[in-house]
């Protein structure tokens, strides 16, 4: 999935009607022109940089599709001259009372595209080579080709072979031992050597020795007890202990490709946590902020990871979350609009703290500056979300007392830091000494 940077309704609209002059454009020319003119390979760049966020090859986006644009264009009888200025300044080239200029305007919303100054017409010409011949993709090996994963398990032995080789010795062992008891007592036998029997003298069992030795009873009871309510306690310590916990949601949001390929802000959907308890659960808005330009998922140039295969995340199932999306929201895509049947998506929560702890993420977020990841672990690897701190009462205390307080550029700090610091004789304050262990900070 390729990042992109946020726009507006507006500035989207306007570029789309960027490309839209592209592909338009190029109408006057035929299409072996067009690629003799221009350079595709220098095209993608320049179309992966500036038009990709609204426009695909194949299928209307924000924009319409922009595949032998110029062949299309052409039955409108536009030039290039005419792609150039609309590309440069398409207000200019509606203001002038241009009918196919009009009719884009009209049917994009009404919004006028965003100024291109700064593309050169070379740069126009090499995007309308690539929009007539795209180069072809590079081959993404097959889930059941032969990979790296392979050749790795086919190179050392697994458990269950060595575990069956030491089951094996074992019983060759045992036979071994039998025979070799059986041979010397026929031996013994054979040279007139008496055998004793072990059974020849009946013995008292051993759990009626153990019930007459009282001592040992007792000791054994004590042990049993001891060890019951170890082993109970550690159970019931367990209650309401969730680390670990990664369940099924009904639309798969990948934290990995988001927070870690694409670079996005933690804040930036979970925007709530810097002003308010609560960090929130994203509007689906929010993602069909980049979702109305982003349809499919791409991947990696080098496609994806055996391990991605091997769990079964291919483009093919990121792109079929998206199509999620669109359900629940009521986009669509064809049409690029909403079509008003939406339906709610019941996220499952992940992280739920008892009713009588407090907890509140703008403290902690704006005030102490901590990053998401203390508390919330390396979500920018996950590729399904999990809890992973224990959210124990013990394991926020022992971070109130290692953790200093950040005093740098809040007065109220400043002073009662100079006090505090006097009273402890430290030069930096932890946020047990500044009352983070009192019973009333987290229950009240």
């Amino acid at each position: 999935m390729k990042k992109v940077t946020y726009r507006n309704q507006f500035s989207k609209v306007l570029g789309v009607s960027l490309l839209i002059g592209l592909l338009f454009s190029t109408s006057l020319f035929s299409q072996d022109e067009t690629a003799s003119a221009g350079d595709a390979a220098k095209g993608k760049s320049l179309f992966n940089q500036n038009c990709a966020a609204c426009h695909a090859l194949n299928k209307k986006m924000t924009g319409p599709a922009l595949a032998n644009v110029e062949e299309r264009l052409s039955e409108e009888g536009l030039g290039k001259d005419w792609i150039y200025a609309w590309i440069k300044n398409s207000s200019g080239v509606i203001a002038s009372g241009d009918a196919y200029a009009n009719k884009l305007y009209n049917e994009y919303n009404k919004a006028a595209m965003t100024a291109f100054p700064t593309l050169s017409n070379a740069d126009i010409d090499n995007i309308l080579a690539y929009t007539a011949a795209p180069p072809p993709a590079a081959p993404v090996q097959a889930a059941n080709a032969p990979a790296a994963g392979a050749s790795s398990q086919s190179g050392g032995l697994s458990n269950e072979i060595v575990l069956g080789a030491l089951v094996l010795v074992f019983g060759l062992l045992v036979m071994m031992l039998f025979m070799v008891n059986k041979t010397l007592t026929r031996i013994a036998e054979a040279n007139g050597i008496v055998v004793e029997k072990d059974n020849a003298k009946k013995r008292t069992p051993i759990w009626k020795a153990f019930a007459k030795n009282q001592f040992l009873v007792l000791v054994s009871v004590i042990l049993l007890l001891l060890g019951g309510a170890y082993f109970v306690y550690g159970f019931l310590m367990q209650v309401g202990v969730d680390q670990g916990y990664a369940p099924v949601q009904p639309i798969h949001y990948s934290h990995k490709v988001h927070a870690g390929d694409n670079k996005i802000e933690c804040k930036y959907c979970h925007s709530s946590a810097r002003v308010s308890k609560h960090s929130g659960i994203p509007s689906l808005n929010v993602c069909m902020n980049c979702h109305k330009s982003i349809s499919e998922y791409t991947g990696n140039p080098e496609g994806p990871s055996q391990e991605d295969l091997a769990n079964g995340y291919t483009n093919e199932f990121y792109t079929g979350e998206i199509k999620k999306l669109y359900k629940a929201v009521g986009w669509d895509e064809e049409n690029q609009n909403y079509t008003g049947e939406s339906k709610p998506v019941e996220w499952v929560r992940i992280h739920n703290l008892p009713d009588f702890a407090y907890f509140n993420h703008s403290q902690h977020v704006s005030v102490a500056g901590i990053e998401c990841q203390t508390c919330h672990g390396p979500v920018e690897e996950m590729e399904i979300m999990q809890q992973f701190s224990p959210l124990t009462m013990g394991w926020c205390i022992n971070c109130h007392r290692e953790t200093n307080v950040k005093v740098e550029g809040n007065e109220y700090y400043d002073k009662i830091h100079a006090e505090l610091s006097k009273k402890y004789g430290v030069e930096s304050l932890t946020a047990a000494q500044m009352g983070g262990l009192e019973c009333g900070k987290c229950h009240y």
